[in-house]
């Protein structure tokens, strides 16, 4: 089976063709923010970074004729259980009118259209709209609002599974506790298969190189009604320019782990209390499971830091093993789900049958 992987990113689409769980071909497509300046939103870009791929695929001496399916990052879409879905017109429909404009729903766009030329299937594995949140997680502490347990599923569930594979364990019988770290940074509690509770990507959790997490509620209130920002410049305040960003003007770790080794005071506090944050999270999931957890996972491009991920170590190891993942391993993560579908070793999901499963 030969299957086409698409990944985009906020300036990057990552692509990948496997024949079976192989990897012949990646590459990153960078995309310069001139070429991008001129798009009104994220939708508008569907064009231009499908040719993109396209092109890129052809100039590698890569047949489209060839393509047995199409595997795609899941994106912005409405609350849906994990697993492999079919990627139909309603999907496309949702994630090209959702009010979260993030590029990973081009992934869909650009895969669904490609499959209908080609006369084959896509599909994406574990959106990052993933819902799973056990009755109780889903209590946010005012009847108003419920806690929407958006995460990086996709990788967190990878490394979830690899970690109890190479344990000559099963994903569903274990308690592990993933604490995925990028540009967004999201813990999740997984109990024997199920992502039962997660800090919400966008609007909770620790402060990340550009996003603020959780923030004081009345003092968030307050700034929101100063006068002196808009309802998007706070959104943007929050995730964009909030966390690591707000505080050294740059949500590039490695330059702040840099200025931290030189001898820049605050660097190193800002750094730390990072750090601090996210082991405060990690230890948050423990009693979920009545501190009955096989082991803590740090993943993401983030968990390269020997700094940081030493720094977790002593605060969280007496929890359980700490192992580290670093990177991501989203691009395997997508075909390996929708090899599953083609050997008939599971089913794919219809996107509209699951919508109401977490309501």
């Amino acid at each position: 089976m030969k299957i086409l992987v698409i990944n985009p990113g906020s300036t990057s689409t990552k692509i990948g063709v496997f024949d079976n769980q192989v990897k012949y071909f990646e590459q990153v497509l960078r995309h310069s923010r001139d070429e991008l300046a001129h798009f009104d939103n994220v939708t508008d870009q569907y064009e231009f970074r499908k040719q993109t791929i396209v092109d890129a695929l052809m100039q590698s001496g890569i047949a489209l004729y060839e393509l047995d399916a199409i595997a795609c990052r899941g994106g912005a879409c409405k609350p849906i259980p994990g697993g492999t879905y079919l990627i139909d017109e309603q999907l496309c429909h949702d994630q090209a009118n959702n009010p979260i404009q993030h590029p990973s729903s081009l992934a869909a766009l650009i895969g669904f259209d490609l499959a209908k030329e080609l006369g084959i299937k896509a599909y994406f594995t574990d959106s990052p709209m993933t819902y799973e949140l056990s009755e109780l997680a889903s209590f946010s502490g005012h009847r108003e609002i419920k806690r929407h347990g958006r995460f990086h599923a996709l990788n967190a569930r990878a490394v979830a599974q690899a970690y109890a594979q190479q344990r000559n364990k099963h994903y569903s019988e274990l308690n592990l506790i993933v604490c995925h770290m990028g540009g967004g940074i999201t813990i999740s509690l997984h109990q024997q298969g199920r992502a039962v509770d997660v800090t919400d990507a966008i609007a909770e959790g620790p402060m990340t190189p550009e996003r603020s997490g959780r923030l004081p509620a009345r003092d968030l209130i307050d700034l929101c009604f100063s006068g002196q920002y808009s309802h998007s410049e706070m959104k943007k305040l929050l995730q964009g320019e909030g966390g690591v960003f707000s505080y050294l003007g740059t949500a590039d770790m490695r330059d702040v782990e840099t200025a931290a080794q030189g001898g820049n005071d605050e660097a190193q506090l800002v750094l730390d209390a990072m750090i601090y944050q996210i082991a405060k999270e990690v230890g948050a999931m423990a009693p979920v499971v009545n501190g009955q957890v096989d082991g803590v996972i740090l993943t993401g491009g983030i968990a390269y830091s020997q700094y940081v991920t030493t720094e977790l170590g002593k605060r969280v190891g007496y929890i359980a093993d700490v192992a580290i993942y670093p990177g991501e391993m989203e691009l395997e993560a997508l075909a390996a789900g929708v090899l599953q579908v083609c050997n008939q070793e599971q089913v794919a999901k219809c996107y509209g049958e699951n919508l109401t499963a977490s309501v």
